[in-house]
């Protein structure tokens, strides 16, 4: 290939523009991204080795090599991984060829924290070479291609790039970095260090950078009896030293590694600048043996609801790199856990195929999937801290560091990850309960979420048989529901519920510890001991006095109403919707069409309080099926809907004001 000139891709453009002009937040990010690209290559060529040995050549030591000239002013990244073919460096150089390019260019914002914090996330991370230099080159040749098959790519992060073939003895790739003159500090020896031990130490190959010892300047002017001399310095000796630990972090036993070389692990895998709430670290033995090594962010990913994305752990067997997002290890509602699987016991040339149908698989998930439980259940068990208390001899309880580094932190989780956590009620049947114990809710007590069922069960009003629910599209639409008003009055907390999968999970949700949940929107409201007798015999006698009432209004709404009926559920407002306690809901109706998907018709039950005002107006008024309509609809607007035809109720309502 003679040298050509080819244009970025029109979002790596905009990157390129970005990076070079505004993320000097945190410049040293770009080797920690290097030097892991390099690690991925070694991973991938010992992955393709498994069916092919060839493609070491003569040299099977995997390495990533660091080198730096001051005077020409580069630093060098250089691995003997796989590396790329000509046409593999112009796509993978070129483009953003990722899933979520479009999710990744709408967050670009110029906000310098913010973006350096994508850097990475979208496989983005070679781009951020261009922090520190004003031009890159790269070098590179593909395991097995012949020498003169190697290929040279420049940029100096403008518009487009130059490609041409070379002649390359080595396989791999170098990275080479011409470095800014405000970023010269990257071209010395300590300064490197420095960045791999904080970023790169638990990487498992070894990173080699040359060793230099001191060396005094020489004399320049013997006949001076001061002895002039030239400056001495650092020389390079021609030996390499490795400077990381060069074993992979989840091998060490948990005693040797400490709280922050997990958190900088965390940040390297999940391309998160933030810490993680907390993590596990475990050798499962057994039938299955596995170590397991899983994180729980503290904030959620932004494509946390990108269907098309991939979700999932590291996958390693025996130390070997198998796949990024092996989703077959987690069920799908803990996708936002990071972190590595390694199996001794699964094959190396395991498929995602082979995984779905694995056995090994099926206990690894099963495994990893209560582990996460686990460590949830702590940080809900920590998440208040203990008031204190005094006993009889006036000592008081002591809280541990550990308890109130943990306080607030399942509060910060289900900020995060709560709506998520919910589709587990539906996936995961074995783990239910479990997952019951961890939801979170508002209520009629607290607008906060932070109302669990057992809270809710310990508060429960003597009598009480069922644990109230609404769901609604938004907490001021769920509080002012009609259908809480007769709940109000007697002070029974009722949850409310917001998030849109509520609706879905509380399908599979029947009770909580042996009491029912009972949506307060669905069926006749039956208060049972809560209700005294008086009430329930004025509530029969007025059923039959409105007898002929209901009717009527039954006819006149036949197109919209299943049944009307009187209610006690209703203090204030005229009139209210439900639906069987079978039926679908009307907002999860609205929800599936909105997603576009099929969903029933359903007619809803009008429900009439005998003591309203507009309700005792009805019987012999002249505009009886216009106020039927007005009723109907009004109700439907308190529940979250809108009228079929909303011109034709304006006009009502504007007649009957008239």
């Amino acid at each position: 290939m003679t040298k050509q000139t080819l244009s970025f891709q029109a979002e790596v453009a905009q990157l390129l523009h970005l990076v070079t002009h505004s993320l000097y937040s945190n410049k040293e990010i770009f080797l920690r991204e290097l030097i892991s690209n390099a690690s991925d290559a070694c991973d991938k060529l010992r992955f393709e080795a498994i069916n092919d040995s060839g493609l070491y050549e003569s040299d099977p030591e995997l390495q990533v090599k660091l080198a730096f000239d001051k005077d020409a002013k580069t630093l060098t990244i250089t691995d003997n991984g796989i590396g790329m073919s000509a046409q593999e460096a112009i796509d993978h150089l070129g483009t953003i060829a990722k899933s979520g390019t479009k999710d990744f260019v709408s967050k670009l914002s110029g906000d310098q924290k913010a973006d350096s914090q994508l850097i990475g996330q979208f496989g983005v991370g070679f781009y951020s070479g261009f922090i520190v230099a004003d031009k890159i080159t790269v070098e590179s040749r593909r395991a097995g291609m012949k020498e003169n098959e190697g290929v040279r790519w420049v940029s100096g992060g403008a518009g487009d790039f130059e490609v041409e073939t070379i002649t390359r003895a080595a396989r791999g790739t170098s990275v080479i970095l011409h470095l800014r003159d405000d970023a010269l500090e990257y071209a010395s020896a300590w300064k490197l260090k420095d960045i791999v031990n904080k970023y790169s130490d638990h990487i498992s190959l070894p990173i080699l950078m040359e060793k230099e010892e001191w060396k005094e300047g020489e004399l320049i002017n013997p006949s001076d009896e001061n002895g002039g001399r030239q400056p001495g310095g650092m020389v390079k000796t021609g030996e390499w030293e490795t400077v990381n630990q060069a074993t992979a972090l989840w091998t060490r036993p948990k005693k040797d590694v400490s709280d922050e070389q997990y958190t900088e692990f965390y940040k390297a895998i999940s391309h998160d600048f933030e810490a993680p709430l907390t993590w596990t670290h475990n050798r499962v033995e057994g039938s299955t043996e596995y170590t397991q090594l899983l994180y729980i962010p503290g904030k959620a990913p932004m494509d946390l609801w990108n269907r098309d994305k991939k979700a999932g752990i590291k996958l390693y067997v025996k130390r070997v790199f198998i796949m990024d997002d092996a989703e077959a290890l987690l069920p799908t509602y803990l996708r936002f856990v990071k972190g590595v699987v390694d199996s001794a016991d699964l094959p190396l040339n395991v498929s995602r195929e082979l995984l779905q149908e694995s056995r090994d698989v099926k206990a690894i998930r099963d495994g990893c999937a209560k582990r996460v439980l686990s460590m949830l259940e702590d940080l809900a068990k920590h998440d208040k801290l203990p008031e204190a208390a005094a006993d009889a001899e006036g000592v008081t309880d002591v809280v541990s560091d550990e308890d109130k580094a943990k306080a607030g932190k399942y509060t910060r989780f289900y900020t995060e990850f709560g709506a998520v956590l919910k589709e587990g009620l539906g996936e995961d049947f074995a783990n239910k309960d479990r997952l019951a114990k961890l939801l979170r809710f508002a209520s009629t007590t607290s607008d906060s979420v932070s109302v669990s069922l057992a809270d809710y069960k310990a508060r429960m009003k003597d009598g009480q048989d069922a644990i109230y629910y609404i769901t609604a599209d938004t907490l001021a639409g769920a509080k002012n529901s009609p259908q809480l008003e007769v709940f109000k009055k007697k002070g029974i907390e009722v949850l409310l519920m917001t998030d849109r999968v509520d609706e879905w999970a509380l399908n599979f949700l029947n009770d909580f510890d042996g009491t029912p949940m009972q949506s307060v929107a669905k069926g006749a409201v039956d208060l049972g001991k809560l209700q005294d007798e008086t009430e329930k015999k004025a509530a029969e006698e007025a059923a039959e006095a409105l007898k002929p009432l209901l009717a009527k209004l039954k006819e006149a709404l036949k197109d919209k109403a299943e049944d009307v009926r009187l209610t006690t559920r209703l203090v204030d407002s005229p009139a209210c919707l439900v639906v069987q306690d079978a039926g679908m809901s009307m907002q999860l109706a609205r929800m599936l069409k909105q997603a576009g998907q099929a969903a029933p018709e359903v007619k809803p039950v009008l429900e009439v309080n005998a003591e309203h005002a507009l309700v005792k107006k009805l019987d012999g008024s002249v505009h009886f099926h216009d106020l039927a309509h007005i009723l109907f609809d009004q109700a439907l607007i308190a529940e979250g809907g809108l009228p079929d035809d909303p011109a034709a109720y304006v006009k009502r309502v504007n007649a009957l004001l008239a």
